[in-house]
């Protein structure tokens, strides 16, 4: 396990919770009676804001940490849970941070007829980047080393930022191309690969709290 193998991770790990794919029919719907240059605008501050999201959690989430005194080893058995969480949402092809109920469903709907922008809320956070996200940022912050490997985490936000943006440019041609089945088995098998990922942090996090675990693993 060298640093390469460690700094491909973050940007797996991101990749399948942000899993712009499974936002590409949510995009659609929330973007039914909107102008070609409206829906470019709502995908481009999307992009910007999931980049934002993923970029300050890398940079004070550790901070905002140590302000409350949680220690990282409980917060990776923490993360991780929710990453399990959000992957079993998505082996059931629901996408990972998505806790929206009908009622915000509606309330998005009555938004986006009234014009109001949408990018943000629900399409950033919850939908693309939440809670899930954050932690994620957070625990591979806490691995960092040099300034450089910060760099390279604050520049994954920025190429799923990109990934995030072109697959909302390009949402209805991926929907065609795709369809419900192709993004929901893409969405089951990104819940998979979180899965496993989510697990490995977990146990990271339970053999510092409890040393005897992690003597006990060969």
């Amino acid at each position: 396990m060298g640093h390469s193998m460690d700094l491909i991770k973050p940007l797996i790990t991101l990749m399948a919770i942000v899993n712009p794919l499974a936002i590409v029919p949510f995009f659609i719907h929330y973007t039914q009676g909107y102008s070609d240059r409206m829906r470019e605008r709502t995908a481009r501050v999307a992009a910007f804001s999931a980049f934002v999201v993923i970029a300050v959690s890398a940079l004070i989430g550790l901070q905002l940490l140590s302000f409350f005194g949680i220690s990282i080893a409980s917060f990776q058995v923490g993360g991780g849970m929710l990453l399990l969480m959000s992957a079993l949402n998505m082996l059931n092809a629901q996408p990972a941070e998505a806790k929206t109920s009908q009622e915000e469903i509606r309330a998005t709907e009555v938004k986006a007829s009234l014009g109001a922008s949408i990018a943000v809320v629900p399409l950033t956070i919850p939908l693309l980047t939440g809670p899930a996200t954050m932690s994620t940022m957070v625990i591979y912050a806490e691995k960092v080393q040099h300034w450089w490997q910060m760099l390279v985490l604050v520049g994954y936000g920025a190429v799923i930022a990109l990934a995030t943006l072109l697959a909302l440019l390009m949402a209805e041609p991926i929907a065609r191309v795709l369809g419900k089945t192709g993004i929901n088995v893409m969405t089951r098998l990104m819940g998979l690969i979180l899965a496993a990922l989510a697990v490995e942090v977990m146990a990271d996090g339970l053999g510092k709290l409890f040393p005897v675990l992690a003597r006990a693993v060969p």
